[in-house]
């Protein structure tokens, strides 16, 4: 079977581009999801117009697969490896983790991006409740409180830095500092907006059973109290890899090119839509562009019937 646009990512991106695409209620969609995006570890996204009080990502996924199924279109669970281009212009060829195979017209890449997060016992309940990785969308949950940065050399610093904006009661533990040294630069910048600052190696996050984080215990055992934290490591990965394996155009951070206006990458017939475009990286944002390239992809397909005829 061809599909007229696999979706390569079922995340709020991938799910709203699917919907989009349903509701045209003309072309054979499949949503392809490794079930392993940023959505499903966010415990809670309160920037969201219409949730006041916040809403966890599983939540709305749950209520995505809901609408995409009511409107015919497929998902299933795999892990898109590998990517070629049909000959004579027909789209594209995928592979699953086990060796399925889909072949499409049009593909939409919605993969995102994983943000590098060590493995501390703790820390997964807490995201998006009292642990945090991005100060555009929850800066606004620490302002005034006691916050933890923990993170390494100067993209820790940063985020001390950038988080200034709504407390100053902050105090920055590095990690693995042997291998991302602060420089001396952004050590002066922390002393001079009086943010401390020591390497002190995180072992646990301790947290309620609500996923109100209570502090941290370091390596030397040592427990350190306090109610919100921002994670900042870098080193984020930009799952770019099949975008680049079809030519698509990459910037430097590998994050994918796409036309500002239909979110078709460099590539006829490929589109990128969510955190792995060039963007900012938030929940709305991801949802306005899987939809905004549904639209095109919808007339680049009626463009192709028509041709055919």
């Amino acid at each position: 079977m061809t599909y007229d646009c696999i979706i390569v990512g079922g995340g709020l991106a991938g799910m709203q581009a699917g919907i989009q695409l349903g509701r045209y209620a003309s072309h054979k969609v499949l949503v392809v999801d490794s079930e392993d995006g940023r959505s499903t570890l966010c415990r809670n996204y309160r920037n969201l117009l219409g949730y006041p009080g916040g809403v966890s990502g599983e939540t709305i996924r749950q209520a995505g697969r809901k609408q995409l199924g009511d409107y015919g279109i497929e998902l299933v669970r795999d892990r898109i490896t590998d990517a070629e281009h049909l000959t004579h212009d027909r789209g594209f060829r995928l592979r699953g983790a086990d060796g399925a195979i889909y072949e499409t017209r049009t593909a939409l890449l919605a993969t995102g991006v994983m943000d590098r997060l060590p493995d501390w016992p703790g820390l997964l309940p807490c995201l998006g409740l009292s642990v945090f990785v991005c100060p555009d969308c929850d800066g606004y949950e620490i302002r005034g409180r006691e916050t933890l940065v923990l993170g390494s050399g100067d993209v820790g610093a940063n985020m001390a830095l950038t988080l200034l904006q709504w407390t100053d009661r902050l105090l920055y533990l590095r990690q693995e500092d042997a291998e991302h040294p602060l420089s001396p630069e952004l050590a002066q910048r922390l002393a001079a907006a009086g943010i401390p600052h020591r390497v002190a190696p995180v072992r646990a996050v301790m947290a309620a059973d609500d996923g109100a984080m209570t502090g941290v215990v370091l390596q030397d055992g040592t427990e350190l109290a306090a109610g919100r934290a921002f994670v900042a490591f870098g080193g984020n990965e930009v799952r770019s890899q099949l975008a680049g394996r079809l030519g698509a155009r990459l910037h430097e951070n590998r994050h994918v090119w796409s036309d500002p206006r239909t979110k078709m990458t460099s590539v006829p017939r490929l589109w990128a839509a969510g955190d792995i475009a060039f963007h900012s990286e938030q929940a709305t944002v991801a949802m306005g562009e899987g939809a905004q390239a549904a639209i095109w992809i919808h007339k680049a397909l009626l463009e192709a019937n028509e041709a055919a005829e």
